[in-house]
């Protein structure tokens, strides 16, 4: 298959993200029953694992696409990786690139992008919850 047209490219990210939020949504579900509701609201089990858990499966298939490399690699990538992975966890792709960073050997580039996607993720909501908190 040669490289798919935007249209159909998008087609594949949103059938894999509809999937993969359905699948973390369910993960949550499960983690709740299995746990029970107060250790689930004392800490954040079920993001935790989808965070490793996608983690885990996106390096499994940058992995497996590194080494097989095949004319559908990249349907794979948008399907899998993009889509799925991306509705699972964006976790998932920010675990990759940190480590595309650091296999390149830009620790300072790799330290930067960690922090500032921490702190700014988390001033972002902060600033969402105060806009919305006096706009009401």
């Amino acid at each position: 298959m040669a490289v798919p047209s935007q249209l159909t490219a998008s087609a594949f990210v949103a059938l894999g993200g509809g999937t993969g939020a359905v699948l973390r949504y369910q993960l949550g579900r499960a983690m709740t029953h299995w746990l029970g509701p107060n250790r689930i609201t004392a800490f954040p089990w079920g993001t935790l694992t989808a965070n490793v858990l996608g983690s885990l499966l996106m390096g499994l298939l940058a992995g497996w696409l590194a080494r097989h490399g095949t004319a559908q690699g990249e349907v794979w990538r948008l399907l899998i990786g993009v889509g799925l992975l991306g509705g699972f966890t964006t976790f998932s792709s920010f675990s990759l690139e940190m480590m595309l960073l650091i296999e390149r050997h830009t620790y300072g580039l790799a330290v930067t992008y960690a922090g500032v996607s921490v702190l700014a993720g988390v001033v972002g909501l902060w600033l969402g919850l105060v806009v919305m908190r006096t706009a009401g």
